[in-house]
């Protein structure tokens, strides 16, 4: 049997735990796997007397994880830190070029150094993984890098952050307020303290624009993605949603038209009785078009200790199956230096169409003068329903709710930028976007 391969941690914190606890209670079942051994030789976390219910007495303990990287007898570094700067940047960027393989679980760090990462993997002649860093204990990157190689794909979209999806869940069923749902999805853990990365929809982008990479061979484009959170999502909303037969997620979608790439994340309504939208509280979602193999849906945790965990171990075995000498899997699907640059498409029509929510004064000519700048921009309506009316302290309101035909984005956001400028609008006019899957 061939020799233990060595691995070295750098962060012992929920994840980074649980991996060392499968490590250490699966060890017999893993060497049967992967043909040899695999120990846990380093660790590095900030705070040595933590109890983390895992035994490190026997490992190498370095407080400094770039000097892990640099100098632990080891020979895969597995990075659970997060952070797109240092120190994971610096202690990823030593393992490499020092000829370690890496594993990583970090998207912040892959959605701003990728590319470079990778190349430099290329160049060392060693492996790069990060599976855990999209969609948790969801094998899409290795779908889109291996599994699909021969199709071409179409579009990529899903369900990606487990706070949205959780928060989204729980006004829907329970009728709570956002409020209420993002401070219990914090005291459950499912959300930081600061929760802004998650609910303004930071995270789900880095997540895309990896898989955008993946499925397009295009530079890494995190920066470029038209981003929309869920804070502005009232319980009216998914109200409205649930009379017209949908419901609402965020979701992170790409797609590779006659302009270039076109990347969103937002919220958006679908149908009740498609499949994605039975995915509910934390639980993420991919699916993946492509021309020979149709959809490819795939549900499953999205984050938590041992999702992650389990997604870090599928790449550690994977290193430690690769025959020595054999040909590599480029990291990002194909060699880094031959990704095409990404250019930015143009927003398409989308053949949901959109739902529009307008809060107006209660008085004569509105719902004509609504009805007029729809038709100035050339937008068709399925649908126009009008809420009882409302009497506040000081005017009589009501609610308009219009769901059009396939439209540009453009026309959308023109329309309503020209009723506002109406003086009856009262707050700002939702706009939430309408896709309906193919497996639907």
């Amino acid at each position: 049997m061939a020799d233990a391969l060595k691995i070295g941690i750098a962060g012992l914190g929920t994840v980074g735990a649980s991996l060392v606890k499968i490590l250490t209670t699966r060890s017999n079942m893993l060497t049967v796997a992967c043909g040899r051994p695999i120990e846990v030789t380093a660790v590095s976390a900030r705070d040595r007397s933590r109890d983390r219910g895992i035994d490190t007495s026997r490992m190498q303990w370095f407080d400094d994880s770039v000097d892990l990287a640099r100098s632990a007898d080891i020979e895969v570094f597995v990075e659970l830190m997060g952070g797109a700067g240092d120190p994971a940047y610096s202690a990823v960027k030593a393992a490499l070029s020092r000829g370690l393989h890496v594993v990583t679980a970090n998207k912040a760090l892959l959605a701003r150094h990728g590319v470079e990462l990778a190349a430099l993997a290329e160049e060392k002649g060693v492996i790069l993984n990060f599976e855990a860093a999209v969609a948790g204990g969801i094998p899409v990157i290795k779908a889109l890098r291996e599994s699909l190689t021969g199709n071409t794909v179409s579009r990529v979209y899903g369900i990606m952050n487990g706070t949205c999806n959780y928060i989204l869940t729980r006004m829907e069923k329970e009728g709570l307020t956002f409020e209420a749902c993002l401070k219990e999805a914090q005291r459950l853990g499912y959300a930081e303290a600061d929760p802004a990365f998650d609910i303004e929809g930071n995270d789900t982008a880095h997540k895309l624009s990896i898989l955008t990479t993946l499925a397009f061979g295009t530079q890494i484009a995190a920066d470029d993605i038209y981003l929309e959170g869920i804070t502005n999502i009232s319980l009216e909303d998914i109200r409205a949603a649930a009379d017209l037969g949908y419901r609402i997620k965020l979701l992170g979608v790409a797609q590779k038209t006659v302009t270039g790439i076109e990347q969103r994340v937002h919220p958006t309504m679908v149908p009740q009785d498609s499949v994605i939208a039975q995915v509910d509280g934390v639980t993420n979602a991919v699916a993946i078009e492509s021309d020979v193999l149709g959809e490819l849906l795939m549900v499953g945790p999205g984050a938590g200790g041992n999702a992650t965990a389990s997604a870090v171990m599928g790449d550690i075995a994977d290193i430690a199956k690769a025959r020595p000498g054999a040909q590599l899997v480029p990291s990002l699907g194909r060699p880094a230096r031959q990704l095409e640059a990404y250019k930015r498409g143009e927003m398409q029509s989308h053949e949901g169409g959109y739902f529009i929510r307008l809060t107006v004064q209660d008085r004569t000519g509105v719902f004509a003068s609504v009805a007029t700048r729809m038709a100035e921009n050339a937008i068709s309506l399925e649908s126009i329903v009008q809420r009882p009316k409302v009497h506040d302290d000081k005017a009589a309101q009501q609610t308009i709710i219009l769901v059009t035909h396939a439209t540009t984005e453009q026309s959308v956001r023109q329309a309503v930028a020209a009723i506002e400028t109406e003086g009856y609008l009262i707050g700002k006019a939702q706009v939430i976007r309408i896709e309906r899957p193919k497996s639907a």
